[in-house]
């Protein structure tokens, strides 16, 4: 009895080291807008990128840019400058800071922040008093971040 309790503790701690590894949007440290190192330790998979700027539900980057590579993503947006040629020029840290928040780089850009879970203005409040007390969840997780960020790194001219 004693060793199955002993495995299921060990097993817990292992199943909570990929949380654990995650920065926390309120611990990113950014230096000049990018961001060093990665969110999870674990490499961005280009091909869940992908569909994560695609997907209106997720990432739904091709609401405001143009990526030509991604042409089944209908009705791609023209507010933002397109995507084609990102990796010739950002680097991969300056992306991570882009997609996690680009008001770090781009003062006053309306692309919103897709690793942020604080400093929001909730209008909720004084309209319906209804607005959430609690910080919000981030739009996108440190991985999906890791992962828009392999996919950018793969757009070159």
């Amino acid at each position: 009895m004693q060793s199955k309790v002993m495995l299921g503790l060990v097993l817990a701690a292992f199943a909570a080291l990929p949380a654990a590894a995650q920065t926390a949007p309120a611990d990113v440290s950014y230096a000049e807008g990018a961001i060093e190192a990665s969110l999870t330790g674990t490499a961005g998979d280009a091909a869940s990128g992908a569909k994560i700027m695609g997907s209106r539900a997720m990432g739904n980057c091709v609401a405001c840019h143009v990526v030509t590579a991604l042409p089944e993503a209908a009705f791609q947006g023209n507010i933002g400058p397109a995507l084609d040629g990102a990796a010739d020029r950002w680097s991969q840290a300056q992306l991570r800071g882009i997609v996690a928040n680009a008001k770090m780089t781009f003062e006053g850009t309306v692309m919103p922040a897709f690793y942020k879970t604080t400093g929001y203005v909730r209008p909720g409040d004084a309209y319906t008093g209804k607005a959430p007390t609690a910080d919000l969840p981030p739009i996108l997780d440190g991985q999906q971040i890791e992962d828009v960020v392999a996919y950018l790194m793969t757009l070159k001219d």
